[in-house]
């Protein structure tokens, strides 16, 4: 059993993590932290904020899904190491 398209799968998975990081620094670099009370202004960081939310889930939930997989990977090859000198032996 090889372990490469899993390796594949779990790479394309860390890239998209990094690319959600870099685009909620690029998304974030529009923030305002202070609050603006005044008509209108109220809108856009309301929306910013829900864009931001929005980024945020989606980050943990394939932060969550890659550091899983990566075990699974790891685990999948001591499992491996353990079963093929074994069977080679007999």
């Amino acid at each position: 059993m090889s372990l490469l398209p899993l390796l594949v799968v779990w790479v394309v998975l860390a890239l998209g993590v990094l690319t959600l990081f870099l685009w909620r620094q690029s998304v974030a670099r529009g923030e305002d932290d202070s609050l603006h009370v005044m008509h209108g202004t109220i809108t856009s960081q309301t929306s910013l904020s829900q864009k931001l939310d929005g980024i945020d889930k989606w980050g943990k939930i394939l932060t969550v899904v890659t550091v899983v997989l990566g075990l699974l990977i790891a685990v999948a090859y001591v499992v491996l190491q353990f079963v093929r000198p074994a069977s080679m032996g007999a």
